[in-house]
């Protein structure tokens, strides 16, 4: 008899045998149990999981004459017998692939009208349904919705994207999933068992991480290792026959991060040029690696990670030795060193500059961590030890709060009696230019004679602003007495009153250029309290003049006064 291979000799012939299809297998069952029969099923999914051999067990169960628990084929009856063997006429296996005209598929039409020979249902496999062509789709849409009662249709696809809404919303979808790595080992650990193959888990690791979910790829590769290695299948054969870079070399790389070890990087990269690996790859699962330090450390378990348990094992020393930290900073470098791989000529120098730049990381603290360290106490300690002793500051007494209404909104301009100085010039002083003539006479000392013209006119200067200002400036001529003119400079007497907002706001943009075309001269006007004699002092009954004259004998100094009674304070001996 010719050699079988593994994914046909152990073929599931039960859907009690399709492993890691359990939600998909038991809703089938259901189905036939409760006679719910659908008249189109669609099963998607990877390749090498199970689409195929479900589409097979379910048409044996549907003819099956002696079915067990309602829902299982017997395997033993005449129909079942000739399911297996493919001796059916009513079960019709097509591969879209190669029949994906209209011309199969009007042929298709035309048959399904007979009824079944033998069996109960006509069921027709269809594999690889989406590689129809458009043409072949809308002339099965009438006889996908509207099939005999005999007939039931099955696609399968590992691309389900492209199969047109209208087949999808025709059929029942069911979408098979990835086949855990577990369940791979485990299953291919009964069939070398069966068989009498000696092969270990971390073998058996390889093969299942190899075949990606796929449990048709995973028996090949088992085939093909026992073809070369015979009943005894060794780690170190396999990983040369499979070209599958050896794990143990991930873990020289963290092992290195640990000790320091730049060594490492360079050996690293000299295995994998001499086994021909690819950096890519390399650099890839040296991601996954230290993804699965980061899960270990993150969980506290090994049970997210999918590798030999003697592995597992190795993880979990890596609690102690990195930090999340340390690994998101690892994994965050070596994303970026994948992608400049694409661009790079150089991937042997790359790679080894790369591994040595991770192997020189630095392990991250936090803040609380080096605020905890004993490094930080000691220097604490000595710090306190050596610390000199600070004199005490004398306490700065209290001053008292001024009332908020007695605090004044502007300012008070303090004239210093002018000294004349007589300075011998030595040099001749040269001629003033005309402009800079004119703004010296604008600032010259003005005669007792001008002073006293411009007292004389002020009341006429106040008349004048409150015509052409068209405003009622009562106030302003009320409170706003003249009070001396000198230089440039007119002082005008004012009283706390609130019309020394509005002369503010007027003072530059009005009353200034008015005063210049007045008096011929530029002026700056100038607000000055108004002085309060002693007699007004000592007669005034009013709080603030008792305020002014509590605790003092004789106050002679008229700006003194002017604080005392404006800002509510007392004169301390």
């Amino acid at each position: 008899m010719s050699f079988v291979v593994t994914a046909r000799k152990y073929r599931p012939q039960r859907f009690d045998e399709v492993v890691g299809q359990e939600h998909i297998t038991q809703t089938l069952k259901s189905a036939i149990h409760s006679g719910r029969v659908a008249h189109a099923y669609l099963l998607t999914g990877p390749r090498g999981v199970g689409k195929t051999t479900t589409a097979r067990i379910l048409a044996k169960s549907l003819n099956c004459l002696n079915p067990q628990d309602s829902s299982e084929p017997c395997n033993h009856c005449d129909m079942c017998l000739s399911i297996t063997n493919s001796q059916l006429i009513d079960i019709i296996e097509i591969d879209a692939a190669s029949n994906r005209g209209i011309d199969e598929i009007r042929t298709l039409r035309e048959s399904v009208r007979y009824a079944p020979s033998k069996g109960k249902y006509k069921v027709y496999i269809i594999d690889e349904v989406h590689m129809l062509t458009k043409d072949s789709f809308n002339a099965f849409l009438k006889t996908l919705e509207e099939p005999p009662p005999h007939v039931v249709f099955i696609f399968a696809t590992t691309d389900v994207h492209r199969v047109p809404l209208t087949i999808l919303s025709r059929c029942q979808r069911y979408d098979f999933r990835r086949i855990q790595l577990d369940t791979i080992k485990e299953l291919l650990s009964k069939i070398a068992d069966t068989e009498g193959i000696t092969i270990d888990d971390k073998t058996l690791t390889l093969i299942a991480k190899k075949a990606d979910g796929g449990l048709r790829d995973a028996e090949s590769f088992f085939d093909q290792v026992v073809a070369f290695c015979g009943k005894t299948v060794e780690y170190s054969t396999v990983i040369k026959l499979l070209n599958v870079i050896d794990d143990d070399m991930f873990f020289l790389i963290s092992d290195s991060i640990a000790n320091k070890s730049y060594k490492a990087a360079f050996e690293v990269s000299e295995s994998l040029y001499q086994n021909g690996w690819n950096y890519t790859d390399f650099i890839d699962r040296l991601i996954e690696h230290f993804r699965n330090i980061l899960v270990c450390i993150a969980t506290g378990t090994t049970e997210l990670i999918e590798v030999a348990q003697i592995y597992k094992d190795k993880y979990t020393g890596y609690q102690s030795v990195f930090s999340e930290a340390d690994i998101l900073r690892i994994v965050n470098y070596l994303g970026r060193v994948s992608q400049e791989l694409k661009y790079s000529q150089n991937h042997k120098l790359r790679v080894e500059l790369a591994l040595a730049h991770v192997i020189g990381l630095e392990r991250t603290q936090t803040i609380s961590e080096l605020l905890n360290s004993p490094a930080i106490a000691q220097a604490a300690q000595y710090s306190a030890k050596t610390a000199v002793p600070k004199k005490p500051v004398p306490a700065i007494p209290a001053v008292p709060p001024v009332p908020a209404a007695s605090i004044l909104t502007r300012s008070i301009e303090v004239t210093i009696p002018e000294k004349k100085i007589d300075i011998p010039t030595a040099k001749p002083v040269a001629p003033v230019p005309a402009k800079r003539q004119a703004a010296k006479n604008d600032t010259a000392p003005l005669t007792e004679a001008e002073a006293d013209n411009i007292k004389e006119r002020w009341n006429e200067f106040r008349t004048k602003l409150a015509t052409e200002k068209q405003i009622q400036f009562g106030s302003f001529e009320q409170f706003f007495e003249f009070g001396s003119a000198h230089r440039n400079v007119i002082t005008v007497e004012c009283a706390d009153h609130p019309a020394l907002v509005a002369f503010e706001q007027l003072r530059k943009d009005f009353i200034e250029p008015k005063a210049m075309a007045f008096f011929g001269k530029k002026f700056t006007i100038k607000l000055v309290p108004k002085v309060v004699s002693e007699a007004q002092t000592e007669t005034s009954t009013t709080p603030e003049a008792a305020r002014t004259t509590a605790g003092n004998t004789t106050i002679t100094d008229p700006y003194v006064k002017i604080i005392i009674e404006k800002l509510g304070g007392q004169k301390y001996r």
